[in-house]
């Protein structure tokens, strides 16, 4: 189980999480949705340990991810796919998926990518496996990154607007992949701005207002008038994504 207790994080005098509180158990798809600054990333960050804390705790699967000993077995159980694909540009898209599982995990290569080989057919990426990062579309990359999270075998896939430098071409691949994970019942904790994408395939729906927790609702409950909707912020926000 995925926990964050009374989450506090501020830069300078800029608080970005004030007491946030939130479980995902296995199993789960939890979409966070918010306006941009509320505070979505910055709870990825801190989740897998890429910003310390001010004040609370998270822990996956019980190791406190503030805990230097710890935040490395809570780091083999997730994974991380970020909005800007990250991969490193001098490697294959073998070897960027290949890395971590022999790095970290000291798994055997050939076994790795054996079943790298596997992810990225799943993902229709078979012809690519000797591609570099410059020579794939942006739909292509986060497909790869996509695979490299994967390929850590992890129990929560923590998403950070994966689609938002993409083209709606491009989008629709990598939602495409994203609803093949839900229904395969992958536990994923997903900021997005597409709303229609996660109520299709969350269990539930979060929302962060200038870092405040506001809601955290069942799906349906979310988008009927007596849950999410008469909150006026979540009504106000869902007017405007619908125009946009």
């Amino acid at each position: 189980m995925l926990k964050v207790e009374n989450v506090k994080k501020a830069f300078g005098a800029a608080t970005v999480l004030d007491g946030v509180n939130l479980t995902v158990s296995p199993g789960e798809v939890v979409s966070i949705l918010g306006s941009s600054g509320s505070g979505k990333s910055t709870l990825i960050r801190c989740i897998n340990g890429l910003e310390k804390l001010n004040g609370g705790r998270i822990a996956i699967d019980d190791f406190d991810v503030a805990k230097p000993k710890e935040l490395a077995e809570a780091r083999k159980r997730s994974a991380t796919v970020f909005q800007l694909f990250n991969l490193y540009p001098h490697m294959t898209t073998l070897q960027n998926i290949a890395l971590a599982p022999v790095e970290v995990l000291k798994r055997p290569r050939a076994e790795v990518e054996q079943e790298a080989r596997a992810l990225l057919a799943s993902v229709g990426l078979s012809d690519k496996v000797d591609a570099y990062p410059a020579h794939l579309s942006g739909g292509q990359r986060q497909r790869v990154g996509i695979c490299r999270a994967l390929a850590m075998k992890p129990r929560y896939l923590l998403l950070d607007e994966v689609t938002s430098a993409l083209d709606p071409e491009m989008t629709a691949e990598v939602l495409a992949i994203l609803a093949k994970l839900a229904r395969e019942g992958t536990t994923m904790l997903f900021v997005t701005h597409e709303v229609e994408f996660a109520r299709q395939i969350s269990n539930r729906i979060v929302f962060l207002d200038k870092g405040v927790l506001l809601v955290d609702l069942p799906t349906e409950e979310f988008f009927a008038a007596s849950g999410g909707l008469a909150q006026p912020r979540i009504a106000q926000f869902l007017s405007k994504m619908k125009k946009d």
